[in-house]
This record gives C-alpha cells, sequence and structure tokens, in this order.
C-alpha cells in the first residue's frame, strides 16, 4: 500500500515511513527534477528578494519587507508543526513571546548583547515548544488548540504581572545590535539583510527537514497516526521533535522582532497575534515550501497595497481565508503551483510536438 505525500509516494510497509524512490526509477528521476526545480526558483527569489533595496522602494515598503522577514521565519516553524505534523496552533505568538524577552530580559538585567542572546531564545523557546507540546500526546484536534490558546493567554498573564524582571504591561527596550566587520544594524538596509539571512538560512533548514526520513515520518503520522505507532514509529519523540523545532524557529523570530522594534510588551504575543499566525499558515499553505512565505506577504502587504484601514483589512483576511478553505483546501502556493505546472505543462508540451 502507498500513501502519497507532497507527491511523494512513500512504501508503508514496516519501515515505510522511511522509504525512497529506488535509483534510477521514474519517480526517482521526478523527484530529483522538482527538487532542481525547487532549487532553482529558490536562488531566483532570494535574488529578487536581495536585491530590493537597490530599486528605491522607499523606507515604508522596507519595513513592512523586514516584518514579514522574520514573521515568515516564524511561520516556518508553525508550518513544521501544522503541515508536516498536522497539528495546529494557536499560541505559536507565545514561542516568539519567549524568544524576544529571554533577548530582552538578558540585555536589561544582564547587559547580554543580540550575539550572545540569540543561542539562549532559540534554546528557550524550543524548550517552551517542547513544553507546550506535551499535552497533544494526550489530546488532539480541537482540544489541543484551546490548550495552545490557554498557554498563549497565561505567557501574556505572566509577562504583565512579573514586575522588572519583564517590565510588567509597560514591556522592555533593548540596544542596538553590536556592530560585526563594521556594520551598523541601525541601519534599515542592513537589518533588512540580517533578517534575509536568517530567513535564508530557516528556508534550507526547513527544506532539509521536509525532505529528510524524519519530514517524511512526520508525514505518516499526519496521515495515519495509528498505522505509524503499528509499524514501530515512536510517534510521541517525534512529535515532540516538531515541536521543538518549531519552538527554535519562533524563538528566532522572536529575537529578531525585539531588535528590530526596540521595544517589546506582552500585547504583541496575545491572542489576537497567535490567530493572525494561523491565518497565514492557512492562507499561504503549510505543506509547500514557499507556503508560509506566501502567507506572510499577503497578510503583511496586502493592507498597504490595497490601502486598507485596521477594520476592513480583517474583513478582507476573513473573505480570503472562506475562498483558500472552499477553493484552495491546500491554500494560495498550491493554486500558485498548479498554475504554474499547468503553463510549464502547455508550454513544454508545445515545444516537445514542434521539434518532434
Amino acid at each position: 500500500m502507498t500513501m502519497e505525500f507532497l507527491n511523494l509516494k512513500v512504501p508503508m510497509a514496516l519501515g515505510g515511513a522511511h522509504g525512497k524512490a529506488p535509483a534510477g526509477s521514474t519517480e526517482g528521476a521526478g523527484n530529483r527534477g522538482r527538487r532542481i526545480e525547487q532549487i532553482a526558483l529558490a536562488v531566483a527569489l532570494i535574488a529578487i528578494v536581495a536585491a530590493l533595496p537597490s530599486l528605491n522602494i522607499g523606507y515604508r515598503f522596507l519595513s513592512i519587507a523586514i516584518t514579514t522577514g522574520y514573521t515568515a521565519i516564524a511561520l516556518y516553524g508553525l508550518g513544521l508543526q501544522f503541515g508536516q505534523a498536522g497539528i495546529m496552533s494557536v499560541g505559536h505568538a507565545a514561542m516568539l513571546g519567549v524568544g524576544a524577552y529571554t533577548a530582552a530580559m538578558l540585555s536589561n538585567h544582564l547587559g547580554v548583547g543580540f550575539w550572545a542572546a540569540l543561542p539562549a531564545s532559540i534554546v528557550f523557546a524550543a524548550i517552551a515548544g517542547g513544553l507546550v507540546g506535551l499535552p497533544s500526546l494526550r489530546v488532539s484536534g480541537q482540544h489541543y488548540i484551546i490548550i495552545t490558546f490557554c498557554c498563549c493567554a497565561l505567557l501574556v498573564i505572566c509577562l504583565t504581572n512579573g514586575g522588572k524582571l519583564t517590565g510588567a504591561a509597560t514591556g522592555l527596550d533593548v540596544g542596538s545590535i553590536p556592530r560585526v566587520f563594521g556594520i551598523n544594524f541601525d541601519k534599515l538596509f542592513n537589518y533588512y539583510y540580517l533578517v534575509l539571512a536568517a530567513l535564508v538560512i530557516t528556508l534550507g533548514l526547513v527544506y532539509a527537514i521536509v525532505n529528510s526520513s524524519y519530514g517524511r515520518t512526520l508525514r505518516s503520522i499526519r496521515e495515519n497516526e495509528q498505522l505509524a505507532r503499528a509499524i514501530g514509529i515512536n510517534v510521541d519523540l517525534h512529535k515532540i521533535g516538531v515541536f521543538m523545532a518549531s519552538g527554535a524557529f519562533a524563538g528566532l523570530a522572536g529575537i529578531l522582532q525585539v531588535y528590530y522594534l526596540r521595544h517589546i510588551s506582552p500585547t504583541l504575543y496575545g491572542a489576537f497575534p497567535s490567530l493572525y499566525l494561523a491565518l497565514m499558515v492557512m492562507l499561504g499553505g503549510g505543506r509547500l515550501i514557499y507556503g508560509p512565505l506566501i502567507g506572510a506577504i499577503i497578510v503583511n502587504f496586502l493592507p498597504e497595497v490595497m490601502d486598507l484601514n485596521p477594520v476592513d483589512s480583517r474583513i478582507a483576511y476573513g473573505v480570503a481565508l472562506l475562498v483558500v478553505i472552499l477553493l484552495l483546501p491546500g491554500g494560495v502556493s498550491s493554486g500558485l503551483l498548479a498554475i504554474y505546472r499547468w503553463i510549464c505543462g502547455r508550454l513544454f508540451g508545445r515545444v516537445s510536438k514542434a521539434g518532434s
């Protein structure tokens, strides 16, 4: 018996979650072709994004691009959790909060700068992600979603009542990022490239995870958890692992956020930010590699491009989500991929017919 995961057919015999297409087979060649296509598209996309500051797009759009960048990093963590393991969370902003407040508290109370706080933010957010993921071993579906929402609300309460340690409701400020090789990250252009570098690294790591045996195992758990247990997969360990990976990416996004805004408060990590993160993943699509990035671009740039006020933008998000759920269950990215492959099929089909 076979199951199709992201166009990869994985044998579901014993150990089949780690199966690969035989070398030299048509399926293996197709997979290699798709990977080359994805890498080429990624290189082209990175080149375009890297050239944006030179196009004089203005500080407003550059600021939105930075926000989109670190938001997409957090979404890739949620995309792993939702798209690959099939576990949705509406408390993901709490993981950003752990990363951001770890960096802010280290800066305010111990004088630790950005570079030294970076691994601490990632590690603490990963641990928090693993702890929040523990209830998923006993409950699932809407019950677990409610638990993540409660965890997010609990974090906000703790931060608001944390006194001098967390800055209470006022929040905390941070200073500048120490220069590296003379680069001044106070300049918006330099910070943009810092976020872009972090996003590229995140994209590479997520791609490696998705196409690894671990990623295939997560997808087998998503499709049939009971069958995965029956063939000997340690489902609990894999779930906690993906929660920790999700938290780690959120921690990276959190420290980038706090050093960009220079000030954070508990309201940044409450219910609405978490719902927006879930909305972005569902809009963009959690199963395809570019889905989280597309979702971040839509939600961050749509109000600016269409000149929408906050109320109208929420209405637009709601309508867009309904359209995606009804017409594009895989997200906007799946629709764009279908259009791209249709165009390529028509184009190269005509070329091959003309050549023959």
